[in-house]
């Protein structure tokens, strides 16, 4: 494939595979139904792959899913049906669908994986903005709050500051 069609594919995916980026255990996953509609092979060739190279796949990098998690995956995406698959599909890790890269070795794996680790980077970019965000907010607030807290003072009396009366006091 020369490469100007792979960059134009790329592209094209970049978009999709945000919105296939989960969250699962904590942790940020691509089922292996979606990688291998991406990687363009059938998603038995893909898990079949992962088999032969479980050394590559220590726990962290990819798990399969239960039947719960699948079920509560389903219903908050709206979708009815994978296709019938028996078994429940496999969750990579950003760690994971890196790793794939070495096991599957052709031109179209290669630019999509290159694809899906920059959206992972993007993902953890947005997360890190977000967080500062959020500190910048707390330490502006209490800013504020002092500013704000200084004025209320100058604007109410002192309370130890007594009047004194105008006029004839008698006892």
């Amino acid at each position: 494939m020369p490469d100007s069609f792979l960059q134009i594919d790329a592209q094209r995916l970049a978009g999709s595979v945000e919105s296939r980026i989960f969250l699962l255990r904590r942790q940020r996953v691509m089922l292996s139904i979606d990688l291998a509609e991406l990687y363009g092979v059938e998603r038995r060739a893909l898990i079949q792959a992962v088999k032969r190279n479980l050394e590559r796949f220590p726990d962290d990098f990819c798990f399969q899913l239960t039947r719960e998690e699948l079920a509560n995956l389903k219903s908050q995406t709206v979708i009815s049906t994978w296709g019938g698959s028996r078994t429940p599909p496999y969750a990579f890790t950003e760690q994971g669908v890196a790793m794939l890269s070495s096991v599957l070795r052709s031109d179209r794996a290669i630019a999509v994986n290159i694809e899906i680790m920059r959206t992972f980077v993007k993902l953890r970019s947005m997360l890190e903005s977000k967080k500062e965000l959020a500190t910048l907010e707390r330490k502006y607030d209490d800013q504020f709050r002092v500013v704000f807290d200084a004025i209320r003072e100058l604007m109410n009396p002192p309370l130890s500051a007594k009047k004194k009366r105008i006029g004839f006091i008698q006892d």
